[in-house]
């Protein structure tokens, strides 16, 4: 009974977040519109409106305070959204070396900081985290980290990831905590900001991109390819060769996408075809687990070798996004940077973990890092026994804290009551 309580936990879980959106909500793949044509309505222009008119809006600006009206996935489309975007181009920019050097000294030094012994029990994301801390914060300052800052950005980017997976409540204290050094810093930044944000909007766009979605999904993004590297040795064993490991990458992405749910708000009628037309106003969300377990045999395994007869381009495949719709800016450095970074650790260590895998993964993704290679099997028991009794009190954790802040964000309507005061823009507008 007790092992298949999370599983009808987060099946409820999913019922409550479906009623966020009421009546006019739609999720594709469906009937309707299935995965042969679900890249064909997420390219469509009119399915380009952020987050005015849908109340999942609310809960995604909740999790994602302070700053969420500045924040580049939710600004609506304009010179505002323009100007962000260039910016975030320019922050990115980089050659292949440079990126890597950076991604691999980062690491480098977080993985001394960590290795205690010759076998080290870690979170992977929580080992993560600091390792982006690091390399986000040279991506906007251009120097060195700070430990302090760092403590500061892991501290925020954490409490907003808990919060998203609804294991913790949001502290937006602890938030703001980072929002004021930030501040202080805001002259000291590497390149130009956009100059249609007002100085505290810019701090919420570098505490929102860099600070947030950046470290947070990076950190999500090398845990989830270290603990498939940890339960598949014959794939780690093969990962010095670049093809492959190109290979490695398009699997965990595929299999464990960064993207639940996109929305996208239609800002006109949009007819596919006479039989399959949305009005304006209708919520499609487009979900990418979905998307990506179809079209490929075995969905459900780990298959890295699947890859080598296609490209991804020519499969059910967008870890980053369309293109025609706000693909994720850092899809070029991503790949670069996670190369280098799982090279430095597993030059340094082998990876060994016997715990699920999913793709929320709030289990955080224990992991054993041993040194000299042997196989530490009663470790390894202890991790499987504990993982699956943390799964059953955590999905109920999930259930409430999840529950409650759902509520909260809806009381709360900060998407809505923002845009109820100000036009797309962010201009005030006058009733």
């Amino acid at each position: 009974m007790l092992s298949r309580l999370p599983a009808r936990v987060v099946a409820l879980r999913a019922k409550v977040f479906e009623k966020v959106n009421g009546d006019n909500a739609l999720t594709f793949p469906n009937d309707q519109v299935g995965p042969d044509r679900f890249q064909e309505l997420y390219s469509h222009p009119a399915a380009n409106g952020r987050s005015k008119g849908a109340g999942l809006s609310d809960l995604f600006w909740y999790w994602l305070a302070p700053g969420p009206e500045v924040h580049q996935e939710h600004l609506e489309a304009g010179q505002r959204y323009d100007d962000v975007a260039r910016a975030t181009r320019a922050f990115l920019a980089g050659s292949s070396a440079d990126l890597s050097a950076a991604a691999t000294r980062c690491t480098a030094k977080v993985l001394d900081e960590v290795l205690d012994g010759n076998v080290t029990e870690v979170r992977l994301r929580e080992l993560m985290m600091p390792v982006w801390a690091e390399y986000f914060y040279e991506v906007v300052f251009g120097e060195p980290c700070p430990r302090h800052a760092r403590d500061l950005i892991v501290a925020h980017a954490t409490d907003v990831v808990t919060s998203l997976k609804c294991t913790g409540l949001r502290h937006p204290r602890r938030r703001a905590q980072l929002t004021r050094y930030l501040t202080r810093r805001l002259a000291a930044v590497r390149h130009p900001l956009p100059e249609t944000l007002s100085p505290a909007e810019q701090v919420h766009y570098l505490q929102g991109t860099y600070f947030n979605t950046a470290v947070v999904q990076m950190s999500e993004a090398m845990a989830h390819l270290l603990l498939a590297l940890a339960q598949h040795p014959d794939v780690a064993a093969r990962a010095g060769d670049d093809r492959y490991f190109a290979h490695v990458l398009d699997e965990t992405f595929r299999l464990y996408p960064l993207f639940g749910i996109a929305h996208r708000i239609t800002t006109a009628d949009i007819e596919l075809d006479e039989h399959t037309s949305f009005p304006a106003g209708s919520v499609l969300c487009f979900s990418y687990p979905a998307y990506h377990s179809t079209g490929y045999a075995n969905p459900e395994v780990f298959d890295p070798g699947r890859w080598e007869n296609t490209a991804a381009r020519n499969e059910h495949h967008i870890p980053f996004g369309v293109a025609a719709n706000r693909p994720c800016p850092a899809w070029r450095l991503s790949p670069v940077v996670m190369r280098a970074s799982a090279r430095e650790v597993l030059r340094r260590v082998t990876l060994h973990s016997s715990v699920a895998h999913t793709r929320s993964l709030p289990s955080r993704g224990p992991c054993l890092l041993v040194r000299d290679g042997s196989t530490p099997h009663r470790r390894l028991a202890w991790l499987r026994v504990r993982d699956r009794w943390e799964d059953v009190w955590r999905s109920v954790v999930q259930l409430v804290l999840g529950t409650a802040m759902v509520l909260h964000a809806h009381r709360l309507r900060l998407a809505s009551d923002y845009f109820d005061t100000h036009d797309t823009q962010g201009c005030p507008v006058r009733h």
